[in-house]
């Protein structure tokens, strides 16, 4: 299969990548490593019906077409977690160890968001036929609306600007390096990387399911994906859409 980022394909405007790329796959034009960077998405999906939002030209905006490989329906959260920490490696590279990811796929700065990650995934039968991961990274924005203040980029923390296109090729290269791991049986390293960068493991955090708000610490996370926690003496798990964290940024 081709390497991630090959071809690396430049899009002036788009809705959202996720939805281009989607798009190709079920047109039967495009394969496995092209990824669709674009300058502006003028309706970037996050998770949960939520939106993604970023000024033209200032972040990383892609979405990478992947085909699973030897990866089963069942192995979903693998990639998901590959392509985290693939991105909190990158993030490191110019930040420092004060990355992490927040369950189940964000990426935080210290107690702040720079980064998410969607993945959607097309299965046909009981073949996981592609997903695509699309990724959006603050790089150069500096300011951030109401319902994303607690948003931070790279250029905030470090006080330089960069060339989003040069980052994104090397972040695809560095999701590509996990991806292969994946395809040689090593998802137990990559469960376990991802558990050790998980945001406030060991900690406790407010959280709220449903109509609950309790506190609880965050202890790892399952080869299902669900957040697994501490709550007094009782440990429970949650699926995406389950649980959300109740966060002050400082």
């Amino acid at each position: 299969m081709s390497a991630l980022g090959q071809p690396f394909i430049i899009l002036d405007t788009v809705d959202s990548t996720n939805n281009y790329a989607m798009g190709q796959v079920h047109a039967q034009l495009t394969k496995h490593g092209t990824v669709y960077f674009a300058l502006e998405q003028t309706a970037g999906k996050g998770q949960r019906t939520k939106s993604w939002k970023s000024e033209t030209g200032q972040n990383i905006i892609l979405s990478m077409v992947i085909n699973p490989g030897k990866l089963k329906p069942h192995q979903t959260f693998f990639l998901s977690a590959a392509v985290a920490v693939a991105c909190r490696e990158f993030f490191v590279k110019y930040v420092g160890d004060d990355a992490f990811i927040k369950w189940p796929n964000d990426l935080y700065w210290c107690d702040r968001k720079a980064g998410g990650i969607l993945i959607e995934n097309l299965i046909r039968g009981s073949d996981w036929a592609y997903a695509i991961a699309g990724i959006g990274i603050n790089v150069n924005q500096t300011q951030f609306p109401e319902e994303i203040k607690y948003g931070v980029s790279l250029k905030q923390i470090t006080g330089r600007s960069f060339n989003c296109q040069m980052l994104a090729k090397e972040l695809c290269a560095i999701v590509d390096r996990w991806f292969e791991l994946l395809q040689k049986g090593q998802w137990q390293l990559v469960l376990n990387t991802y558990r050790e960068q998980l945001y406030k493991r060991g900690k406790q955090v407010r959280f709220k399911s449903n109509s609950r708000v309790f506190e609880a610490e965050v202890l790892d996370v399952t080869e299902e994906g669900k957040l697994r926690v501490r709550a007094g003496e009782a440990e429970e798990e949650f699926g995406i859409g389950e649980i959300e964290f109740i966060l002050q940024p400082s």
